[in-house]
C-alpha cells in the first residue's frame, strides 16, 4: 500500500526545533510556504540557521522569521530586499555566508542528489577563495564546493497528491525542486491536496520520494511588493527587533 504522507501541521512542526538549519524555496518570497513561516512563528522556533535564495522582505517570506529575530545564520545569495538582515548582518546579531546564486543552486541540488560537491571557478583569484580547497582539471583550477543540506526543507507547491509528488505554480517553482530533494526531513505544504493518481504524471515535477510530509496551505498572508493594499491582519512593516 502506498504511504499516506499528508499529515497536521502541527506534527509536522515537531521535527523544526531550535537551532536546526531550515532550508527554504521562494525567490523574494515567491515560492515560499506561508502557512509553514507563520506556524514556525507562532511556534517560537528559535536560533535557526537559513538556507535559500534570499531573505525575502522584511514582511513578506522567509524575512518574517528574519524579522523577528529568530535567524542565527543565513546561507544565501543576497538580503538587499531586506534591510533587516542587512542590519543585523552589519551589527554581528546575524551571520551571513555569500554564494553567487548558480553556486547555491548547485550545492543545494549536490546535496539533494547525495554527492559531495561540486566544482566551480567562480571565485578565483578573489576573497571567495580564501580558506577554499582547490583542484586542477585538465589543467584548470577550481575551488571545491561542499553540497548543502538541511534538517529539515520547507517548501511550497500548488498541488501535491497524498504521496507527496508536488507541481507548482508557475514561477513558484524557482528553488523548490532543489529544496525538495536536499533535507533530511522535507514538509510539502500545498495550495491543493489530491488523492493519489489524480495528478497527471506529466504534470509531476518533485517525485513524492523525496517528501515526508505534506500540510494544507492556507494561501499567502502577507502584502506583495507590487499590490496596493495591505493583506489581512499585516499593515505594514514592523521595526526590527
Amino acid at each position: 500500500m502506498t504511504k499516506q504522507k499528508t499529515i497536521a501541521i502541527e506534527t509536522a512542526l515537531e521535527w523544526i526545533v531550535d537551532g536546526c538549519t531550515l532550508m527554504y524555496g521562494g525567490f523574494g518570497g515567491i515560492g515560499t510556504p506561508p502557512t509553514l513561516v507563520e506556524a514556525i512563528l507562532d511556534k517560537g522556533v528559535r536560533d535557526i540557521t537559513l538556507i535559500g535564495n534570499d531573505t525575502g522582505f522584511p514582511w513578506i517570506g522567509i524575512g518574517r522569521l528574519v524579522t523577528e529575530g529568530r535567524v542565527r545564520k543565513v546561507i544565501t545569495s543576497h538580503i538587499g530586499s531586506n534591510p533587516n538582515a542587512g542590519r543585523m548582518m552589519e551589527d554581528g546579531r546575524m551571520e551571513v555566508i555569500f554564494y553567487p546564486q548558480g553556486t547555491l543552486a548547485e550545492k543545494i541540488r549536490a546535496g539533494g542528489v547525495g554527492l559531495g560537491g561540486i566544482l566551480v571557478d567562480v571565485g578565483i583569484g578573489t576573497t571567495l577563495e580564501i580558506g577554499k580547497e582547490k583542484v586542477i582539471v585538465d589543467g584548470k583550477t577550481y575551488l571545491v564546493e561542499p553540497a548543502l543540506t538541511a534538517d529539515v526543507a520547507i517548501v511550497h507547491a500548488l498541488k501535491a497528491d497524498e504521496y507527496g509528488n508536488l507541481t507548482y505554480d508557475k514561477s513558484g517553482r524557482n528553488f523548490n525542486p532543489l529544496v525538495a530533494m536536499a533535507g533530511t526531513r522535507t514538509i510539502a505544504e500545498a495550495d491543493e491536496i489530491v488523492p493519489i493518481g489524480a495528478l497527471d504524471p506529466e504534470s509531476i515535477v518533485t517525485p513524492g520520494i523525496f517528501v515526508d510530509a505534506v500540510v494544507a496551505g492556507k494561501g499567502v498572508n502577507w502584502q506583495w511588493v507590487w499590490e496596493k493594499q495591505a493583506a489581512t491582519g499585516l499593515q505594514g512593516e514592523p521595526p526590527v527587533k
